[in-house]
C-alpha cells in the first residue's frame, strides 16, 4: 500500500466541471434540483447509445446516517431507483441509487451512528471512474499534469482537486466498482459523461472524454 503525491512536468490539468449527457435535459434538471446536487453538474442533451454499466459513479460524502437517508429519500421521491438500500457496512453507512437518466449515485458517511439531525449539506462529491488498469490510467493522468493525492497500488487512486473544482476525481477497478454498486460490470457504448478540462481536449485509456471548459463553482446554500 503506497501513498504518492506525484506531479508531472506536463501542463497542469484538473477537473473543472462535469457534464452528464441525458436524453431529456429538462426532466434531468428537475430531478437533480430535487435531489439537491444540481450545482455540481452540467447537463447536455444526447441520444448516444449506451447499455449496461457506464463505468462510473458519483459519490456524495455526508456527515451522518440521517443525511444519507435524506438524500436517498430525496432521490427516490424525484424518480430514482434504489440499487442498494442504505445500510451499515464495515466502512460506515450508505446506499446507492440510479437517476432516471441512468447515472448511478452513491451516498455514504463514515459514521455508523446518528449524532445529529439530517441536513442538506454535502461534504464532498467524488467522481469515481471504473478503469481496467488503475496504475496505467493513473500514469496517464499524471502525464497530463494531475496531482496524485492518494494511491493504493493498483486498486484505487485519488487526485488532488483543482482550486476551482467542485468535484474530486478518483480511479477504481471497473469490476470492483460495479460490485460495490450492485450492478453487472458489463456495458457498451457511450459513458454519457464529459469531464471538463482546465487544459486541452483528450480521451483517456478507458474512453472517458475530456473537453476544455470553464470551471463550475457550486453556489452556497
Amino acid at each position: 500500500m503506497a501513498m504518492a503525491t506525484t506531479t508531472s512536468p506536463a501542463a497542469h490539468t484538473s477537473l473543472a466541471c462535469l457534464t452528464l449527457e441525458v436524453a431529456d435535459a429538462e426532466a434531468a434538471r428537475r430531478f437533480y434540483s430535487a435531489f439537491g446536487v444540481d450545482t455540481y453538474i452540467r447537463l447536455r442533451a444526447s441520444e448516444a447509445h449506451s447499455t449496461g454499466f457506464r463505468g462510473f459513479t458519483l459519490a456524495l460524502t455526508v456527515s451522518g446516517p440521517a443525511t444519507v437517508d435524506y438524500f436517498v429519500g430525496a432521490a427516490v421521491d424525484a424518480g430514482a431507483t434504489v440499487l442498494k438500500p442504505a445500510a451499515k457496512s464495515l466502512w460506515g453507512y450508505g446506499g446507492v441509487v440510479q437517476a432516471p437518466d441512468g447515472t448511478i449515485w452513491k451516498i455514504a458517511t463514515s459514521a455508523k451512528k446518528d449524532t445529529s439531525p439530517a441536513t442538506r449539506e454535502i461534504d464532498e462529491v467524488v467522481l469515481l471512474l471504473g478503469v481496467e488498469d488503475v496504475k496505467a490510467t493513473r500514469q496517464f493522468y499524471v502525464d497530463k499534469g494531475l496531482t496524485v493525492a492518494k494511491s493504493f497500488g493498483g486498486k484505487y487512486t485519488e487526485f488532488a482537486p483543482g482550486r476551482l473544482s467542485p468535484v474530486k476525481l478518483a480511479l477504481y477497478k471497473r469490476r470492483a466498482l460495479a460490485k460495490d454498486l450492485g450492478v453487472p460490470a458489463d456495458g457498451a457504448g457511450s459513458h454519457r459523461l464529459v469531464l471538463g478540462s482546465t487544459a486541452d481536449d483528450f480521451t483517456d485509456l478507458d474512453g472517458f472524454a475530456w473537453e476544455a471548459a470553464t470551471p463550475l463553482v457550486p453556489t452556497q446554500s
